[in-house]
């Protein structure tokens, strides 16, 4: 069975990610792209599915593990009977594969160890050839191939290829495995301890870029640099997480795969990369956002994969168990289809965060974007969608929804003022625009407010909550002190909190809106967003109080999952969650500036 959620760590390249236990087993690797198939599958099956182990033979007495200074690479350390011995993994930015290495080192005395290689391609389907090189191997089927160089002898048995060594105080050893295209050579091996000096190197050079100065800097960092495993470099698209169908509530069928990059993620990817000084990788973000989306607006869709294109057919993969059971095991995201209003005003919003913070945008393509995205949500914004929590039952006018449409039109509206598209010679219906967020703004607190139970609803005319609507203060649509906005925090905080952690929306009755069984955990960033609220509000203690608290859910590397159950005390989800990383660098700044500038204007574009 595979570890608990946050007993993995992750290395990565800014091409793929890789998930460690605390036992020293690697069990999910897709290579050589953070969405392409995976070669180690055992997360979501069992070790037979792929893993590669390393880690003593004789019994372990203790086990500590951390990241290396501000960097991805990380240190796991077993106490033995016999001996300490440190095993350190991580991968290479920037070297001519993926490549994932693994050092041996003795601490002290003597420790015999093991190491177990299964190879599974095709997540976990796929029992490739292998080839005896003299150093290691190569193990090919269909395109991919892997070069694997061990110091040890191997042995293999029944599609498994072992080897056992005794490491000694002061030694060191470097094993690694490289991903490579068939039509390729295999790559040589490059030198373990070579390749450690120069990604230590990388990742303090990259630290070294970040410009926030506020409370808890090292979570940030940690967080920073979590976001940074989570970026396909040569595009810039930050997924959503680095695995598929860890599920939101343990034996169901709520898993997803988030191996994607969803517009949704562009203001907060912004925010916080701004934020922090990571102007490039802001610039990059922003690049391949325009990329993604140019065309028809009508098109445009919710997520893409990490070069901008469209397909992500969803397929169940019944050969793999599932995570603990939960099955079925997805690839692809069929909420790719999905009509979800909300996404013109994230991209509106990251736009105007762009020209605010002087990115390199040229006016023409700010405009290409701008005016065909209004000119369609002129057509659309009445209609209902599937809103942002990408519902699988039927559409319905959902409050955040609208919001976000009033959101986008106020966006626009402030980058044209900006712009000064008059004096350009450009026509925009700036007023009628004016109009529109108006009637939109009325509609919403007509339609959208109950009365009856004092509070803003999911959808219009229901009397749900949902933690979306503790967004409204956040983008601007009411004063934090509005009554309508410290009654609806009230009530989510009444209905919706479990544990002092908020749950998404109420699941599994006759009135759920998403049509599936009940049951996940509370959403991290949900919670982040009472926080963000909190300190709009003026109750910076109280917002504190559930900062220290999500903060506390880290793991011992200082990783987050998507949600937390609190009854079982667990992470679930996918793993590590951008959503929650990039939370926790909004809320961090958000809480560190909030004595000292108008933290809505600063941070969330609220005036």
């Amino acid at each position: 069975m595979a570890a608990l959620i946050e007993d993995y760590a992750i290395i990565g390249d800014t091409d793929t990610v890789a998930l460690v236990d605390r036992t020293g087993s690697i069990d999910w690797w897709c290579q050589p792209r953070i969405d392409s198939q995976a070669c180690f599958a055992a997360l979501l099956g069992t070790p037979e599915n792929g893993r590669w182990l390393l880690r003593p033979s004789s019994e372990i007495t203790g086990v500590s593990r951390k990241y290396l200074d501000e960097t991805l690479i990380l240190e796991t350390v077993y106490e033995t009977a016999t001996g300490t011995i440190a095993v350190i993994d991580f991968m290479a930015p920037e070297a001519p594969n993926s490549t994932i290495f693994r050092i041996v080192e003795g601490r002290s005395g003597r420790v015999s160890m093991r190491t177990e290689l299964i190879v599974r391609f095709d997540y976990g389907s796929i029992v490739p050839w292998v080839r005896a090189t003299g150093d290691g191997l190569t193990l090919v089927a269909g395109s991919s191939g892997l070069r694997f160089h061990s110091p040890y002898p191997l042995r293999g048995a029944d599609h498994t290829t072992e080897a056992e060594f005794t490491v000694v105080e002061g030694q060191r050893r470097g094993f690694s495995l490289a991903s490579y295209g068939v039509l390729e050579d295999p790559p040589l091996p490059l030198d373990a301890s070579a390749s450690l000096t120069r990604t230590r190197q990388w990742w303090r050079e990259w630290v070294s870029r970040c410009t926030y100065t506020g409370r808890w800097r090292s979570d940030v960092i940690r967080s920073l640099i979590t976001l940074k495993a989570l970026t396909y470099a040569p595009t810039g698209a930050i997924v959503a997480a680095a695995t598929t169908s860890l599920p939101e509530s343990l034996g169901g069928v709520r898993n997803w795969d988030y191996r994607y990059t969803w517009l949704r993620d562009a203001s907060l990817s912004l925010q916080a990369l701004l934020l922090t000084g990571y102007l490039d990788e802001a610039r990059a973000w922003s690049r391949w956002l325009r990329r993604a989306v140019a065309g028809n607006p009508g098109d445009m869709q919710i997520m893409y994969d990490v070069n901008g294109d469209r397909r992500l057919t969803e397929i169940e993969l019944d050969w793999l168990p599932g995570y603990e059971g939960s099955s079925p095991v997805r690839i692809g995201n069929a909420a790719y289809t999905q009509s979800q209003l909300d996404v013109f005003g994230e991209v509106l919003d990251a736009t105007y965060t762009a020209v605010r913070a002087g990115l390199d945008v040229p006016l023409d393509n700010r405009l290409a974007l701008l005016l065909p995205t209004m000119e369609h949500l002129d057509d659309v914004w009445r209609d209902p969608d599937e809103g942002i929590w990408e519902i699988r039952g039927p559409r319905r006018h959902f409050t955040h929804s609208k919001v976000m449409a009033w959101v986008a039109y106020d966006r626009a509206i402030r980058i044209v003022e900006m712009l000064d598209t008059a004096s350009m010679g450009v026509d925009v219906p700036v007023d009628r625009w004016r109009a529109t967020r108006d009637e939109i703004h009325t509609q919403v607190c007509e339609h959208g407010f109950n009365s009856e139970i004092n509070s803003f609803v999911q959808y219009y005319g229901s009397d749900r909550l949902d933690s979306s609507l503790l967004m409204l203060a956040r983008v601007g649509f009411l004063p934090a002190t509005d009554p309508r906005i410290e009654a609806t925090v009230a009530a989510v905080t009444r209905e919706l909190m479990v544990d002092g952690f908020v749950a998404r929306y109420q699941t599994g009755d006759e009135d759920s809106v998403d049509g599936l069984p009940a049951g996940e955990g509370t959403f991290l960033i949900a919670t982040y967003w009472l926080a963000d609220c909190l300190v709009l509000m003026g109750r910076r203690e109280e917002a504190l109080a559930v900062f220290e608290r999500l903060r506390g859910l880290q793991n011992d590397v200082g990783l987050m999952a998507e949600e937390y159950d609190p009854v079982t005390k667990r992470q679930l989800g996918n793993f590590p969650q951008a959503f929650s990383h990039l939370a926790f660098v909004v809320t961090a700044a958000c809480l560190s500036m909030a004595e000292d500038a108008d933290v809505g204007r600063v941070v969330f574009n609220a005036e």
